[in-house]
């Protein structure tokens, strides 16, 4: 089966998803099939992976574990049933704290902390459609980095409601309610990279 021979119309599962062996990585939100870009472009990467190793090093040998995409994230709303799950997601990073969230496949139930590391491509995919899953599923935490900016957005859940942080950029410091102790430099993180440089 290929990609192109779905209906994009059609409401799918985590069951139909999971059969799935195209090339083309998707992901679901609310039963709606999404297309994900091509490879991620290199300043994508990198920032993605300074993250990574900085959540990871923070994170050895503690019950919290990070991981990377492609890692399957499913937000089931009425049962964990694969045929009930109608949004999975690959996001570039998560933290999971309860590790009977985790199996095989991946995560089932909401992350602690979902980084979304933005490409021009996917801005409205992430900043909407994912906002309103992330905050509905119980995402406690959802950064959303923008390189090109080099700024991070940290929505943070109140009362089952996003509350943002202000603009962090250049020369602010990001912590995180969910990992005491935790911290990151936005200066050292987006070091080496030109305004308008084509990474």
């Amino acid at each position: 089966m290929e990609l192109a021979d779905l209906d994009l119309n059609k409401i799918y599962t985590y069951a139909d998803y999971y059969k799935w062996k195209f090339e083309e990585r998707v992901e679901l939100i609310k039963g709606r099939i999404f297309k994900m870009s091509p490879a991620p472009n290199r300043l994508h990467q990198e920032i993605a992976g300074k993250l990574f190793l900085k959540l990871g090093n923070f994170l050895y040998n503690n019950r919290c574990k990070v991981y990377v995409a492609p890692f399957d994230v499913r937000l089931p709303r009425k049962s964990i049933k694969d045929k009930d799950i109608i949004t999975v997601l690959q996001p570039d990073l998560c933290v999971i704290c309860d590790p009977s969230k985790l199996d095989i496949r991946g995560c089932v139930g909401a992350p602690d902390i979902v980084v979304e590391v933005l490409s021009p491509s996917n801005n409205k995919k992430e900043l909407k459609n994912k906002y309103e899953v992330y905050e509905e599923s119980g995402v406690k935490e959802y950064w959303v980095v923008m390189p090109y900016e080099k700024t991070i957005l940290i929505y943070t859940l109140i009362n089952n409601k996003y509350t943002p942080s202000n603009l962090l950029t250049s020369g602010d410091v990001v912590t995180s309610s969910i990992l005491p102790g935790f911290s990151l430099d936005l200066a050292e993180l987006f070091s080496g990279y030109d305004e308008g440089s084509n990474q």
